[in-house]
């Protein structure tokens, strides 16, 4: 009876021992080719399973690679984030054989262990002071230009295609402007951004409080929701918003609200700029390392994930010919080297390049062979023959929901790579042509409400804001993916109804609660309208309005119902296929 019992021990530690082996091969599979094949050698040896089983922790490590100490083979000027990228070029140009000696530099490193690592750099500001203005370059654009009318409804088209639509006398006064003009004040503000209105708060048992965007859960929706209400800087706003969808990055995986408003305020500094330096600084964005994989690709353990979506999405495009898999590969070994501090109390801190853990080999990426470093292989994608196609096709299709005609996506391109590759030159471009004003175009979610909010003079004084906006399909620093949102879906019956509870929060406090039984139904749907600062409205949905009006309350005296019929008519009007697109 002995023998049975010892055998099924036996089975169950062999079933354990099996689990132990089989478990770290399917997880090599995917940064190392070599390592696959030599699993299965050892899997049928059930002696070698402390073999195999050695190096589990080396999986482990890679999300682990945070806590790291600071004194392997880092420079002392590793914690100050712009070092990096005076180095990197350096490892990618000839002279690199410079490098080669920080690794042998390794005792002076080897001392410090004992010592607590360095402080992290402070946190660059929420909040920038000045977003830079629009380069003058020189180049000239030669394609087509908008040479219809620009009245009233032309200026708020713009102001919703390049900001968050209009205040109250906006589209009057960029009327007033002419189209050059108008184009003018929105490229070129001036001064630092002015936040007008109340600061942004939020209610808590009962008491008003400011609102913790970095720290309270939502509130960073909460403060970039503010700046698209009272900043005078329309269009970095909205460039920055478009930005954030191009860049995709979410804090669902980022896990930092100050991480992700940090990579907000670059795109804010960014927005009009130059678009490979814009790159070049996202590559070493802290919540994009962390989004992408960035600090875990490292010499003998390669990730690809950054270099794939960096081509696949921000620079090139998917099945255009323009990269190959081996290109991918290739640009991940220049792009390895970077690594972050981990803390209880800080978290993700101090990111840097460390060069020790770079892939110090040629690298061929697009033909070129060369020991690219992680600038040099950010600059390499942006300057390839088929980067400003790509870029004007993109960015065309934030403003215009058609296809460029050909004639003007070549004059667009040219203007790009006659300005340096600069943001601002095309965007005015295509602010000032005449595909902007004609198709109407779905507002984003956010956009809605902040257009709305914007109408009715109002601020933000609370914090359902945040779940209301998911509901809509639009949280800030939450996009789906790293494709970002589907502009291409913004309505459908779920996130329909999210957009209807908005508007009736955006409504509380405007009820109406007296009557006006002299009113006609046709005058009800224009107290309506000016209540919502006459936006343009089709005479159908006028019609339709005014036939609801006089056949909801049928078979009841009109005044007795009148309050309840306008109240319906503010709701509604926001939500008719005029408002919801512009």
């Amino acid at each position: 009876m002995g023998l049975p019992l010892l055998s099924a021990k036996a089975r169950r530690k062999r079933k354990k021992k099996k689990a132990v082996v089989c478990r770290p091969a399917p997880k090599r599979k995917v940064t190392a080719a070599a390592k696959p094949s030599a699993a299965p050698k050892r899997k049928p040896v059930r002696k070698k399973a402390p073999a195999c089983a050695k190096p589990k922790p080396k999986p482990r490590a890679r999300p682990k690679t945070p806590p790291m100490p600071a004194g392997d083979g880092m420079h002392p000027a590793a914690p100050a984030p712009p070092k990096p990228s005076t180095t990197a070029p350096k490892a990618s140009a000839p002279s690199k054989p410079t490098a080669a000696p920080k690794p042998t530099a390794a005792p002076k490193p080897a001392t410090p262990p004992k010592a607590p690592p360095p402080p992290p750099p402070p946190p660059p500001p929420a909040t920038p002071e000045v977003v830079p203005p629009v380069p003058v370059t020189g180049a000239a654009y030669d394609g087509p230009v908008h040479s219809g009318p620009f009245g009233v409804r032309q200026a708020e088209r713009l102001l919703w295609r390049a900001g968050f639509g209009p205040r109250p006398g906006d589209g009057e006064r960029l009327a007033a402007l002419g189209l050059h003009g108008a184009v003018d004040s929105l490229m070129r503000p001036g001064g630092a951004p002015v936040l007008s209105g109340p600061e942004p708060t939020y209610v808590s048992d009962g008491v008003v409080r400011p609102i913790n965007p970095e720290t309270s859960w939502g509130h960073d929706h909460l403060a970039w929701l503010d700046r698209m209400i009272r900043s005078s800087h329309q269009l970095s706003e909205r460039m920055a918003l478009i930005f954030h969808d191009w860049f995709a990055t979410t804090d669902a995986a980022v896990g930092s609200q100050r991480l992700m408003r940090a990579q907000s305020d670059l795109f804010r500094r960014r927005a009009l700029g130059s678009f490979e330096e814009l790159v070049v600084e996202v590559t070493r964005d802290p919540a994009m390392l962390i989004f992408l994989s960035g600090t875990s690709n490292r010499k003998g353990s390669i990730n690809e994930n950054y270099a794939r979506e960096v081509m696949e999405l921000f620079a090139l495009g998917a099945n255009r010919g323009a990269y190959t898999e081996a290109d991918v590969r290739e640009l991940a070994r220049a792009l390895s080297g970077f690594r972050n501090d981990w803390s209880n109390e800080l978290r993700h801190h101090n990111f840097r390049w460390d060069a020790t853990r770079w892939d110090d080999k040629p690298k061929t990426v697009f033909g070129k062979t060369g020991n690219y470093g992680w600038e040099a292989a950010a600059r390499l994608v942006v300057q390839h023959p088929q980067h400003p196609s790509f870029f004007v096709r993109k960015l065309w299709s934030y403003f215009v929901p058609v296809e460029p005609p050909a004639a003007t996506a070549a004059a667009l391109e040219r203007l790009y790579v006659a300005s340096g590759l600069q943001v601002g030159p095309v965007v005015e471009a295509i602010l000032k042509s005449p595909e902007l004003y004609g198709p109407r175009m779905v507002k984003p979610p956010v956009v809605h409400h902040a257009g709305m909010m914007r109408a009715l003079g109002k601020h933000v004084t609370a914090d359902h804001w945040v779940w209301l906006a998911d509901g809509a399909g639009q949280k800030l620093h939450h996009p789906p993916d790293v494709a970002g949102w589907r502009d291409d879906a913004w309505l459908d019956t779920s996130t329909i109804r999210g957009r209807w509870e908005v508007v009736n929060r955006v409504l509380d406090g405007d009820s109406v609660p007296t009557s006006h039984p002299e009113e006609t139904p046709a005058e009800a749907v224009d107290r309506a309208l000016a209540f919502w600062g006459r936006p343009e409205v089709a005479d159908e949905t006028v019609a339709a309005l005014v036939a609801w009006s006089a056949t909801s309350v049928a078979g009841l005296p009109w005044g007795d119902k009148w309050s309840q019929v306008q109240n319906a008519l503010r709701q509604l009007i926001p939500m008719s296929p005029d408002y919801l697109t512009s």
